[in-house]
C-alpha cells in the first residue's frame, strides 16, 4: 500500500505536477509559434504540427496519471516514470535529425523534456520509493 501522506512524497507529487503544466506550456507555445510561423508565409511541415500536437496532447493525460499516483495508483506512479524518461529521449533524439526540424523548433522542445526529465528524477527518487514500496 502507497504511503502517499507522506510529506517528501506529497511535496515531490506536487513538483510533479508543476512540471507536467510547465512541459504542457511549452508544448502549447511550440504550436502557437508553429501556427504563427504558418500564418506569416514561413516553414511550417506538417511534422512540426503533428508533433506539437501531439506533444501537447500528451500533457494531460501525463498530468491526470500523475494525480492519480499522488492518491495512491503505484500503476499511474509507474507509467509517469516511464513516459518521463522514454519522452525526453525520443524528443531530443529526434531533434538531432539534421534538417528535420528549424533550430528554434528543436530548442523549444527540448525545453519542454527538460520539464519531464525533472519528473522523472523526481519520480524515481528516494520519497517515492518509500511511498510507493516495491511490489512483491
Amino acid at each position: 500500500m502507497a504511503n502517499i501522506g507522506d510529506i517528501a512524497a506529497s511535496a515531490g507529487f506536487v513538483t510533479v505536477k508543476k512540471c507536467v503544466v510547465l512541459f504542457g506550456a511549452v508544448g502549447a507555445i511550440v504550436l502557437g509559434t508553429v501556427a504563427v510561423m504558418a500564418l506569416t508565409g514561413h516553414e511550417a511541415s506538417a511534422f512540426m504540427w503533428i508533433r506539437a500536437g501531439i506533444l501537447l496532447a500528451v500533457a494531460p493525460v501525463i498530468y491526470r496519471m500523475a494525480v492519480r499516483a499522488s492518491e495512491g495508483s503505484y500503476k499511474a506512479l509507474d507509467r509517469v516514470r516511464t513516459l518521463s524518461t522514454i519522452l525526453p529521449i525520443a524528443i531530443i533524439g529526434v531533434d538531432l535529425i539534421p534538417g528535420l526540424c528549424p533550430a528554434w523548433y528543436a530548442v523549444l522542445q527540448g525545453l519542454s523534456a527538460l520539464a519531464l526529465v525533472g519528473v522523472a528524477f523526481i519520480t524515481r527518487g528516494s520519497a517515492m520509493r518509500a511511498a510507493f514500496p516495491e511490489k512483491k
